[in-house]
């Protein structure tokens, strides 16, 4: 048996059905009779990251193939080979051989956006010519960079954010198995860190197992995320007018803590619609802290940045 460092969640969990998938219902569903009938289409899975998609392609791979599926099917990560080479060799190789055991073959291209035009077009012509033997099954974070001749030529299923109560449920099915001692406070900061991405908050939950007991400052610790009431406390501090003590938090922050400009920027607009001061006040600090962020990414420094940034928050704050 491995251990809780050596095994990777993300794969020991994930699931092999797709009646096992979570938070995906209707996609589930289309997909299940497409297995059941062996009248699977081209398709376009769309979405964010952690939400499945991946997930969905392995499971129709395991549950059309079981034991050949391996040799039924291939999987490509079109951001690492995006060119129209890979298209011409590696997935036109596979495709134009004979399924084993099955009525045709499956290729899963990962980030399919990421191909060039001209693989794309590639793609299309190889997706024409080989479907009698060969199903594509693209994926994608933007659907808008396939362009229209593949998606006319798919069926798209749009992938949407995993809902809290269902990545919570899965989190807590995985804490039971391991044996972990969690409170439900934790869970709520990972399901918030991970922004709806089933993978992340997995990744989370896996990173804090080394703690005897997981808490909410675990999680913050081990993620090394601002927590929301620090941030909240900072910016009080200014809006009352107290820009020293609230420059001391934002440093203690900066330096003790080692968190990112980006990352306490961001909290900082979470926390922004969170206070009881009027409207108009909340749109002029949320204009500002648009613009430090963008002089933030375009390589600002972070101190000197947020800095100014609680100055104006103050101003606004009088």
């Amino acid at each position: 048996m491995q251990s809780n460092i050596e095994a990777i969640w993300t794969e020991k969990y994930r699931p092999k059905k797709l009646g096992e998938m979570i938070g995906q219902d209707n996609i589930v569903k289309s997909l299940q009779y497409f297995v059941s009938t062996k009248s699977l289409p081209h398709c376009l899975f769309s979405g964010p990251a952690g939400s499945g998609k991946t997930t969905a392609a392995l499971c129709i791979a395991h549950e059309m193939f079981e034991n050949q599926w391996h040799s039924n099917f291939l999987e490509l990560n079109a951001s690492d080979e995006r060119g129209i080479d890979t298209i011409r060799v590696k997935v036109k190789d596979f495709a134009r051989t004979m399924p084993m055991g099955g009525l045709f073959k499956i290729v899963y291209l990962d980030e399919a956006d990421a191909l060039t035009k001209d693989a794309q077009h590639a793609l299309r012509r190889t997706m024409e010519n080989y479907s009698s033997i060969c199903r594509f099954i693209l994926s994608c974070n933007y659907s808008g960079k396939i362009i229209p001749p593949i998606q006319s030529r798919t069926a798209v299923f749009r992938f949407t954010v995993i809902k809290k109560d269902d990545i919570i449920k899965f989190l807590q099915k995985i804490a039971e198995n391991e044996k972990l001692k969690i409170s439900e406070s934790a869970f709520d900061a990972i399901f918030k860190l991970s922004e709806g991405d089933m993978r992340k908050a997995i990744n989370i939950l896996q990173m804090s197992s080394v703690a005897k007991s997981i808490t909410e400052e675990t999680i913050y610790d081990v993620t090394n995320k601002p927590e929301p009431e620090e941030v909240r406390k900072m910016i009080m501090l200014a809006i009352q007018g107290k820009f020293k003590p609230a420059r001391d938090m934002l440093l203690k922050l900066l330096y003790e803590r080692g968190l990112s400009g980006e990352d306490l920027i961001k909290e900082l607009h979470n926390q922004i619609f969170l206070l009881d001061i009027s409207d108009e006040k909340k749109l002029q600090m949320i204009e500002k802290i648009g613009e430090y962020e963008f002089r933030l990414t375009e390589g600002s420094n972070p101190q000197i940045q947020l800095e100014a940034l609680i100055a104006n928050l103050a101003l606004i704050g009088k």
